[in-house]
């Protein structure tokens, strides 16, 4: 972005249905409509290619997973070339017998890798029973070069760390894709909804302003229930895109099906990166503490 002015970013806000199939039909349609939308780089969410599984623990969904290069890749570095448009495209990834992760590749508008990112913190909540599925990320927090320039992607659970957003800023990274599927749980909704939804909104938002990015997030919509599992989880769309000071240049309902796509324009991030310079200002002389679990001593500080 940095060498490319003013560019259009983009998020496809779409429902899983049980067909793998049908779902990269859908999520690639997405993407020529954000590609026909003049979008220079667009991202999809979290496990598009199937209902989210995580809703319970079954050893022979591990079926679901393919490897990177795989299908999902292939048919979309494709289309990526064909649209001349970078893709943020979520993988159940298979790396091998018993190793798999969650995991987002970065496809050039070449068709290109560019780069891969493996899901670092893996949540354990009731019907998101990640850990069973996931083995954490070890590929650490990366940026990578694209035709749309600098770009990280981050997934789901990790929007609510700034380390992590932090440290793809630090990167290089002038935008931040946050593939991504989170819901209500139908018996909270009432009492927590609204609260649940807007600290969602607030963290991201937050980690734009915190480290002079922009954010892009594409969540699923739709109620889904696995069987055999709890209630089921209401996703609560509302995929957005922030500038560099959380300023929401758009924002998709709590229900539909959508295609969202926003300017980012590299003088705005030059712009709030000089006079808001938080990353100038930062201790980093004073900061060993974040290494560790907890402080329990004094002696952590050091």
């Amino acid at each position: 972005m940095s060498n490319l002015g003013k560019i259009k970013l983009a998020v496809v806000q779409m429902a899983c249905a049980p067909d793998s199939q049908q779902n990269l039909e859908h999520a690639k349609s997405g993407v020529r409509e954000a590609a026909r939308r003049g979008a220079a780089a667009v991202c999809l969410p979290e496990l598009f290619r199937t209902p989210y599984f995580c809703q319970r623990e079954d050893a022979s969904l591990f079926d679901l997973a393919e490897p990177v290069p795989g299908p999902t890749t292939e048919a979309l570095a494709e289309l990526a070339r064909d649209c001349e448009i970078v893709i943020i495209a979520p993988v159940f990834e298979r790396r091998s017998a018993g190793i798999y992760h969650n995991s987002a590749a970065v496809l050039d508008a070449t068709g290109r890798l560019a780069g891969l990112y493996r899901k670092m913190h893996i949540p354990e909540d009731p019907a998101y029973y990640e850990k069973f599925y996931f083995t954490p990320g070890d590929l650490g927090f990366r940026a990578f070069d694209t035709q749309a320039g600098r770009v990280a992607a981050l997934i789901c659970w990790d929007q609510w760390y700034p380390e992590a957003a932090r440290l793809v800023a630090l990167s290089g990274a002038e935008a931040i894709f946050y593939p991504t599927a989170i819901g209500w749980h139908p018996h909270e909704k009432k009492a927590c909804g609204a609260s649940q939804l807007d600290a969602w909104r607030t963290i991201q938002r937050a980690h734009a302003i915190a480290s002079g990015v922009y954010v892009a997030v594409a969540n699923r919509v739709g109620f889904e229930k696995a069987s055999g599992s709890s209630a089921g989880i209401e996703f609560w769309g509302s995929s957005f895109i922030a500038d560099p000071f959380g300023v929401i240049l758009a924002e998709a309902s709590t229900d539909r099906e959508e295609v969202l796509v926003a300017e980012a324009d590299a003088a705005r991030l030059e712009d709030v990166r000089r006079n808001w310079p938080f990353l100038r200002d930062r201790r980093i002389d004073a900061y060993g503490g974040i290494i560790h679990r907890f402080l329990d001593t004094h002696e952590d500080l050091e």
